[in-house]
């Protein structure tokens, strides 16, 4: 069995650097909101820095139950350049869930093993060069829960990790997904850095999580799982590093991106650190700053998790520049449509039709 993991992380990780000091990442474990539906004012949302792109990563748990929770009134209040979603449950792409005036660039990867499950979709105001989704692999591929998108001068893997289970069942099959995972990076990175964002579904250090004590061998937390997340940072090209993390090395209750419904979690704020933005050492100068939204929970049992990426240089041709014009793209798998055409997807349940793979709030809530 593979050793712990500690608080401090792995030695090789690079120094803190100076990061944006916003309230919600700075914030003391009784000073962290617990407020169970969405805001309805959205002031706290502060502008994008000057010559930054903002990426926002969203696991939903069930886009048309987020729809109906404040999903669509937060994205306008965010406006994201980029908006990475996963555990979208819908069975095929929504077609009028955001304009393709705003988001012009929309990629969806809808799960084929089951219905109601899983799935993945990105909106993007940036024309991307290039989108692929899954690894290119059967079984592996079948639950809907990558996209690759490359742009001028990054590659953007959005992704929803698959959960070890209930009693760790699938602790191979994330194993296999891991190792597929760090040779889909790795050849990425042959041409460009990689932003690797989504649910990772691993809760990395022990401050990462608010029980450690009572979770080490609940999902997302065995050291098998922990062990390969510090493997994939090590790189195989060159390292890799957790953004939000190496910006803020000591936030532990304001870094939590999930909290499970049952067992009052939200309210005792027993949460979890599941979502992230690794980036590819290069790419690591232009990340202006990693902001967990934890005032925007109640659309779902995730929060909101945004990274800021400065633009390079105006004067290089390979700019990170917002376009809503231009030939389509392979990303753009969803055609217009006209009023009349109802979404099907729309009629996806609230609940999903298998019990959600994620840590249980029995387990969160072991020791009370």
């Amino acid at each position: 069995m593979a050793g712990k993991r500690t608080a401090d992380g792995d030695a090789s990780d690079p120094a803190p650097k100076k990061a944006l000091t916003t309230s919600s990442t700075l914030a003391s474990a009784s000073s962290v909101p617990n407020n169970k539906t969405m805001p309805t004012n959205y002031s706290f949302i502060e502008k994008a820095p000057s010559g930054c792109c903002k990426i926002v990563t969203f696991n939903v748990n069930s886009l048309a139950a987020s729809c109906k929770k404040g999903f669509k009134e937060y994205v306008v209040a965010e406006d994201p350049d980029i908006l990475c979603l996963q555990e979208t449950k819908a069975n095929q792409p929504m077609a009028f869930l955001l304009s393709k005036t705003q988001y012009p660039h929309q990629t969806w990867h809808c799960s084929r093993a089951k219905k109601g499950y899983s799935g993945t979709a990105v909106f993007s105001k940036i024309k991307p060069l290039r989108v692929t989704t899954g690894f290119g692999a059967e079984p592996i591929d079948d639950e809907g829960r990558l996209i690759t998108l490359e742009f001028d001068t990054f590659h953007l893997v959005a992704c929803y990790v698959p959960n070890a289970g209930d009693k760790l069942v699938r602790l191979d099959r994330r194993m296999v997904w891991d190792d597929a995972m760090r040779t889909h990076l790795a050849a990425l990175e042959q041409t460009k850095p990689v932003i690797y964002t989504g649910d990772l579904n691993v809760a990395h250090n022990e401050i990462d999580l608010a029980r450690p004590d009572t979770n080490h061998r609940s999902a997302g937390f065995t050291d098998e799982e922990r062990t390969s997340f510090s493997d994939m940072l090590r790189g195989a090209t060159y390292p890799r590093v957790d953004a939000f993390r190496h910006l803020h090395p000591d936030t532990r209750a304001a870094a939590y991106t999930y909290f499970g419904y049952r067992a009052k979690c939200r309210e005792k704020t027993l949460g979890w650190r599941l979502d992230y933005f690794v980036v590819s050492e290069p790419l690591l100068a232009r990340v202006a700053g990693v902001v967990t939204r934890n005032q925007c929970y109640g659309a779902s049992d995730h929060v909101p998790l945004l990274l800021y990426l400065r633009n390079v240089e105006a004067d290089d041709d390979s700019k990170c520049s917002v376009e809503t014009s231009g030939t389509k793209t392979e990303s753009d798998e969803t055609k217009d449509e006209s009023d009349e055409t109802k979404d099907k997807s729309d009629e996806t349940k609230d609940e999903p039709l298998e019990a959600k793979d994620k840590p249980t709030d029995e387990n969160v809530a072991k020791s009370e």
